[in-house]
């Protein structure tokens, strides 16, 4: 096997260890949504709603030593003649579950 080859094979190696998928605001958004639509379906009482991702960002852990990074969304549901925003947390840790807040101005 030519060094080229050899060099060429340990590249494609360590690349391929980097390549983790999308990122995980991107994993996270539809569950995120979902959690957030479920949630005006009940409180509207009102099965035909319709989400709205509004704003999205990645949170850093408070302390650089503990804490992990978590995504937030704002998303926007409507349905029946009533709307509401949400603010919905996902942190990046296995096991764990997204959970929707109300937003500032509740159900209108």
């Amino acid at each position: 096997m030519s060094r080229f080859a050899a060099a060429a094979i340990v590249a494609l190696a360590v690349l391929g260890g980097c390549a983790s998928g999308p990122p995980f605001i991107d994993q996270a958004q539809p569950e995120a949504i979902a959690i957030a639509q479920h949630r005006a379906a009940f409180e509207f009482n009102c099965p035909n709603t319709t989400p709205q991702v509004l704003s999205r960002q990645t949170l850093q852990p408070v302390s650089f030593r503990f804490g992990i990074e978590r995504a937030e969304y704002t998303i926007g549901v409507s349905g029946c003649g009533k709307r509401a925003t949400y603010v919905v947390i996902c942190p990046d840790q296995p096991g764990s579950t997204c959970f929707a807040a109300a937003g500032r101005d509740g159900i209108l």
